[in-house]
C-alpha cells in the first residue's frame, strides 16, 4: 500500500520538481550533494565520526582514476587498469556481500537454526485493522522525507516506529511482535524507497545506496540523471515508475503465498550459504569488466568491508561517497572556474546559502545537543544504576 501511493506520488511531484531543478547552479548543486553527505554520515551508523570516515573513504576511491578536467591520473599506483577508476559495481558488492558474508561468518555459532512454523500466510480481519492506520502514517513519514535531497529511509522509519509506539492500544506487545510496530516503519521505508527517486531522477542526486547502485546503472549506459532526463529520457522514466508498481504487486504474488518457503532458506548449512554468496559475487564482479584485477579489488575491499563491520563503520556512507564524490567535485570545480576562483560563489544565490546551513545544522546540532545533555552513561553504570534502584526497593519492601 505504501509502495504503491509513494509511486504515485512520484508521478505526480517529478514534473514539478523539474521544473524547479532547471534553475539550479552548479553551486547549487555542491550544496545539495554536502548537505547528502552530512545527512547519510550523521544518521547511517552508530556515530557521526563513523559515518563521516566512512564517507571520506568513499570519497577517495571515487579520486581513483583520470581527472576528467585536466586528464592526469590520479592515486592509480602506476596500474593502467585503474585509470579508469574503481567500477562502483565491485566496491558494492565487496562491502554489502563479501563483507557481510564475511562478517556475519565470523560470528556464527554452532547448533540448527530454530524456525517458527507458521500458522497460514494471510493477514485476518483484526490484522488489517490493527494496520491500515499505520500503514498511512507511514506513507507520509516515508515520502516526504525520502524526496528530500538530505533524506534516506532510516530516518522516517524510527520516527514511524515511535509514533506507533505512542499511539498504540497495545504497547505491552511492542518488541514482541506487535503488527503496528512492523506495518509503519516497513509502510514508511517502502514510501522511502520511491521518495529517494525524486532527488534522483530530477537533480541526480542520490540519497540512499540503493539510489546510488541505480545512479551507477545509469552513468554505465551514458545516462546522466538531472533536470533533463524527462525530456531525453521520458521513456526510460515512466518505465522506471510503471516498474515500481508491477514490483508492489509482485511482492504480493512472492511474499504472502511462498513465505513458507523463504522460511526454509534458514535451514540451508550455513558454510553451503555463505559459499555461495561469495561465488556469487565473484562472478558477478569478474562479469563487469571481465579483468582479473576486479577479483583482486573484490578480495581487499571485502577485507576493508569486513573491518568496517567488525568495528561499526557504516558501509553506506562509502557506497554514497564513492558515487557522489565526483559529481561534488565537477561542480565545485566547474563554479569555482566560472567565479575565477571566487569560493564566494558557493554562497551566491539564497539556495544553496539555505542548503549549506542546514549541513552546518545536521554536522554541528547533535554536537551541540550532546554537549547540553551531558555524556550518556555507559551499559555498565546503567547496570549499576538499576542494581542500586533494585536494591533500594528490596529494602523499601522489608520496611513496610
Amino acid at each position: 500500500m505504501a509502495g504503491t501511493i509513494a509511486t504515485v506520488l512520484l508521478a505526480l511531484v517529478a514534473p514539478t520538481v523539474v521544473e524547479l531543478a532547471i534553475g539550479v547552479t552548479s553551486a547549487d548543486y555542491f550544496a545539495l550533494a554536502v548537505i547528502a553527505f552530512v545527512a547519510v554520515a550523521t544518521v547511517l551508523g552508530s556515530s557521526p565520526l563513523r559515518g563521516l570516515a566512512s564517507l571520506c573513504l568513499g570519497l577517495y576511491l571515487g579520486l581513483v582514476g583520470t581527472d576528467v578536467l585536466t586528464g592526469q591520473e590520479r592515486f592509480t599506483l602506476g596500474i593502467p587498469q585503474l585509470s579508469d577508476g574503481i567500477d562502483v559495481v565491485v566496491v558494492a558488492v565487496a562491502l554489502f556481500a563479501v563483507g557481510e558474508a564475511l562478517h556475519v561468518a565470523s560470528r556464527l555459532r554452532r547448533g540448527a537454526v530454530q524456525v517458527i512454523d507458521h500458522q497460514g500466510s494471510w493477514m485476518t480481519r483484526q490484522d488489517f485493522r490493527r494496520s491500515w492506520a499505520p500503514w498511512l502514517r507511514g506513507t507520509a513519514f516515508g515520502f516526504p522525507l525520502g524526496a528530500l535531497p538530505a533524506g534516506g529511509a532510516e530516518i522516517p522509519t524510527f520516527l514511524s516506529y515511535a509514533t506507533e509506539r505512542k499511539l498504540t492500544k497495545h504497547p505491552e506487545e511492542f518488541g514482541k511482535g506487535a503488527i503496528e510496530g512492523v506495518a509503519g516503519p516497513e509502510a514508511a521505508n517502502n514510501a522511502a524507497a520511491a521518495g529517494v527517486l525524486v532527488p534522483l531522477l530530477t537533480l541526480g542526486i542520490p540519497t540512499s545506496a540503493t539510489a546510488a547502485i541505480i545512479l551507477a546503472a545509469f552513468q554505465g549506459y551514458g545516462i546522466q540523471p538531472g533536470p533533463t532526463l524527462l525530456t531525453t529520457e521520458g521513456p526510460l522514466v515512466w518505465a522506471l515508475i510503471a516498474s515500481l508498481l508491477i514490483g508492489n504487486a509482485m511482492l504480493l504474488v512472492l511474499n504472502l503465498p511462498l513465505v513458507g518457503l523463504w522460511v526454509k532458506l534458514l535451514r540451508i548449512p550455513r558454510p553451503y550459504l555463505y559459499a555461495g554468496i561469495l561465488a556469487f559475487a565473484s562472478l558477478g564482479s569478474f562479469a563487469v569488466n571481465a579483468d582479473p584485477l576486479d577479483l583482486v579489488l573484490l578480495l581487499l575491499l571485502g577485507l576493508l568491508g569486513f573491518v568496517m563491520r567488525r568495528y561499526g563503520w557504516p558501509v553506506a556512507p562509502a557506497v554514497i561517497g564513492l558515487i557522489l564524490g565526483p559529481i561534488a567535485e565537477t561542480n565545485l570545480r566547474r563554479a569555482l572556474a566560472i567565479s575565477n576562483g571566487d569560493l564566494g560563489v558557493l554562497v551566491d544565490t539564497w539556495f544553496s546559502r539555505v542548503v549549506l546551513a542546514l549541513a552546518v545544522l545536521a554536522l554541528v546540532g547533535p554536537i551541540v545537543l550532546r554537549a547540553v545533555r551531558g555524556p550518556r552513561p555507559s551499559p555498565a553504570e546503567l547496570q549499576h544504576a538499576d542494581a542500586a534502584a533494585d536494591e533500594d526497593e528490596t529494602v523499601r519492601s522489608a520496611d513496610r
